[in-house]
């Protein structure tokens, strides 16, 4: 009876006790029925994955092709999945000839709602958004054994605990500012041991980073948003990965990577790509090159991981219900890789919006990149939108800059670089799509760079939510946030006040507040309310006038309404003679100043108090 026992003890572990195979990884982890292209490539991980066979059984489902590469840990497996697939789960079966290890995986039906992704538009507002900065809703994840880089408020650059649940506790309150699309700095996993609150150092692109939540909160999020009018914008990188990105310890082949093994960093001279004259040396290190040592630079020339990350944007847009991505440093990647992912995004949701950041000051080569533009190297482009960095440069040097230009000097001083700007939109094919900003989260904050001059601020804030485009304000900006003794990104992108329990100042309730601050919360909240139901703000046409002596005139209008916006930089009062705008101001006998509510008759002359911005809506 003992020799019994012994026996039965010893073969347990190889019994009951005896663990199940599993793979650690299948990529994407769950995806729908309906999508235009029926091709779903499977990257699949684990040790010796290489040996084994995939095999499916599913109505609908088959294999179509299966690409082993120089590591023997993947498998890239091609599923044609037909129109007419039941959904539900089903599993994925590998076999070596000996065992079949099982992985389940669910199919769902697409969203046939086009509400569910519909993109941003230039009626909407932006409010951007750095997630660890904004509000902190769970302390408990603040830090996360294993992550590294632990939250410490006093460390600038360091994580300060802001996460999903901050955002999603305060939506009312961006709701009841007036803004309607909400762009969140990137939450996916960076697991990287510094500077990492930012998110542009991916090392999951499928899992949120889980200092600031959970894919499911990410959702419930997106979700809450949209139920209180609020869309919201994914930040997205397809440029680089982060150093500690789990690829690293397994890259798949070896191209995966641009100067794989041997790594240069990027010129950042974004003019080759549209420079005739180019080399191919300086063409490829420009484009190949790593924005810096911790940031490897993905080389989406390889087929296999150009599908894997068009998939990954498919993936998260379905799977949150998107009204837009905003991409990272969108001239770096491989340039006809983004043509085809803007192809394949804007094929599979119409509706949908894609931002890309070109930062330069040259219209020229912000308008390379935008969809129908006819470019002489003919290159095409399918993205909607791009962020308008040349607006951004004369909004600021208009308003610090002194007034006028001579011969001798042909350079523009003060409004005059806001005019020209504008004139250079014959560039592009769709001004009115692009993105304007007075900052972002890479910027000295708009406050600072006008020497905190609120007048100018002003002038700035009115601008920017009447001019065409789609307007985005950086978080903190309603409260004139500044970084006046610093231009440390971590100081610019400082914690939003009230955000954390016992800050002695709340943004959110007012309290603690400077009466100025308070001052400009509701006069941004008046313009975003105002600009909410605005067709001719949002749609309308365009009509500017010269600024003469410190002061510039334009107009929006359309067949039902007209706006006239007037900026007066001069430290005294301008009695502006009005037979110079006869042409946008025939027909019209009032005008209603926006703000203060007054209504003033239109006549020979306008009186505009020194340092001011008026909107009017002529009658």
């Amino acid at each position: 009876m003992k020799r019994l026992f012994l026996v039965f003890w010893l073969l347990l572990p190889l019994t009951c006790w005896a663990e199940t195979p599993v793979i650690p990884r299948v990529e994407p982890p769950s995806w729908w029925i309906g999508f235009k292209r029926n091709t779903l490539q499977l990257m699949v991980h684990g040790e010796d994955i290489f040996r084994y066979t995939p095999q499916v059984d599913h109505p609908g489902v088959s294999i179509s092709r299966v690409e082993r590469v120089k590591s023997p840990n993947y498998l890239f497996v091609y599923l044609e999945i037909s129109a007419d697939t039941p959904p539900g789960e089903f599993n994925l079966v590998f076999t070596d000839g000996t065992e079949a290890i099982t992985h389940p995986y669910v199919l769902k039906n697409k969203n046939p709602d086009p509400e569910y992704t519909r993109g941003f538009s230039a009626a909407d507002a932006i409010y951007l958004v750095t997630p660890d900065r904004f509000a902190n809703g769970n302390p408990g994840n603040d830090s996360i054994e294993g992550m590294g880089d632990a939250a410490d408020r006093n460390m600038p650059g360091g994580r300060h605990g802001g996460d999903l649940q901050g955002i999603s506790d305060h939506l009312d309150y961006l709701s009841e500012m007036g803004f309607t699309a909400l762009w969140l700095n990137p939450v996916v996993e960076n697991r990287m041991p510094e500077y990492s609150y930012h998110g542009y150092s991916s090392t999951d692109f499928y899992r949120v980073d889980p200092r600031f939540g959970s894919n499911e909160q990410y959702r419930d999020l997106v979700a809450t948003a949209r139920s209180k009018g609020i869309r919201v914008i994914m930040d997205m990188i397809v440029n680089h990965i982060g150093s500690g990105h789990w690829w690293m310890n397994d890259l798949p082949t070896d191209d995966w990577l641009n100067f794989q093994g041997a790594p240069q960093i990027t010129s950042h001279e974004h003019i080759t790509e549209q420079d005739p004259y180019v080399s191919e040396y300086d063409s490829r290190l420009y484009s190949d090159g790593w924005f810096t040592y911790s940031m490897p630079d993905l080389n989406q020339r390889n087929p296999l991981l150009a599908d894997y990350l068009t998939q990954n944007a498919l993936w998260w847009v379905e799977y949150l219900g998107l009204a837009g991505i905003r991409m990272d440093t969108y001239p770096y990647p491989d340039k006809h890789f983004m043509t085809e992912w803007s192809r394949r995004l804007m094929e599979e949701y119409p509706h949908f919006n894609i931002v890309g950041e070109e930062w330069t000051n040259n219209p020229a080569a912000v308008a390379y990149w935008q969809a129908g533009k006819h470019n002489r190297d003919g290159y095409v482009s399918y993205l909607p939108s791009l962020m308008d960095f040349p607006l951004q440069s004369a909004l600021r040097w208009g308003l610090v800059t002194e007034e006028g230009s001579t011969m001798e000097d042909l350079r523009p001083g003060g409004l005059l670089y806001l005019y020209r700007a504008l004139a250079n939109d014959f560039l592009y094919p769709d001004p009115g799509a692009l993105v304007i900003f007075p900052d972002n989260h890479d910027f000295t904050r708009i406050y600072t760079q006008l020497g905190e001059d609120y007048d100018l601020f002003r002038m700035a804030m009115a601008y920017t939510l009447t001019m065409r485009g789609v307007p985005h304000l950086f978080y903190g900006t309603e409260v004139l946030m500044h970084n006046r003794d610093s231009e440390d990104h971590g100081i610019i992108r400082s914690d939003f006040p009230g955000g954390w329990k016992g800050d002695q100042r709340n943004a959110f309730t007012g309290r603690g507040l400077t009466a100025r601050q308070l001052e400009a919360q509701a006069f941004l909240k008046k313009l975003l309310n105002w600009r909410l139901d605005k067709n001719v703000i949002h749609s309308g046409d365009l009509t500017h006038f010269k600024p003469e002596n410190g002061t510039y005139v334009y107009f929006r209008h359309n067949a039902n309404d007209s706006v006239m916006v007037v900026l007066n930089k001069n430290h005294e009062t301008v009695e502006l003679k009005l037979n110079r705008f006869a042409e946008r101001l025939q027909g019209f006998q009032e005008a209603t100043d926006v703000v203060s509510g007054e209504v003033s008759p239109l006549s020979d002359m306008m009186t505009v108090p020194a340092r001011s911005v008026k909107i009017l809506e002529l009658d």
